[in-house]
């Protein structure tokens, strides 16, 4: 017993470190000309300041449901706040008529609608990827966030 409660404690701080800082990956269609995306670039389009993609395809971004830690991690990462500190943008863009991202209710449900969309955009952990998409970007959200 005495050697396994070490090991225990060893395991946790080498597992929740890891499992905190996931890489997330930004996905499309693979059938979208696009390979890859800048930082800046996906922030435009998920502030939905970038309407279209180069081949005149209406953008599409898509968005896990607010509680969800992936959710949590990336709007952290991409804005530096909670998805419910968005509010009072999304308050105005609305009445501008310009909607917030669809939200879809897992990472299965973006890959779903992501791989069939043309011009939709999505996140999801790297570890879901399969070949349905393909990565447009890798984020790896901050530890300290």
């Amino acid at each position: 017993m005495r050697i396994v409660y070490p090991l225990l404690v060893v395991m946790l701080f080498v597992w929740l470190p890891a499992r905190a800082i996931e890489p997330l990956a930004v996905i499309t269609a693979t059938a979208n000309p696009l390979d890859t995306l800048s930082f800046d670039d996906l922030k435009l389009i998920y502030l939905r300041k970038s309407q279209m993609d180069s081949e005149g395809n209406r953008w599409i971004p898509l968005s896990l449901p607010v509680t969800d830690p992936i959710r949590r991690n990336f709007s952290l990462t991409l804005f530096s706040m909670l998805p419910e500190e968005q509010q009072d943008y999304w308050n105005i863009q609305y009445f501008n008529g310009i909607t917030p991202p669809k939200v879809m209710a897992s990472e299965e449900a973006v890959l779903r609608f992501v791989s069939s969309t043309t011009g939709s955009i999505g996140y999801i952990r790297k570890q879901k990827v399969d070949n349905r998409v393909k990565v447009l970007l890798l984020i790896t959200p901050s530890a300290d966030k």
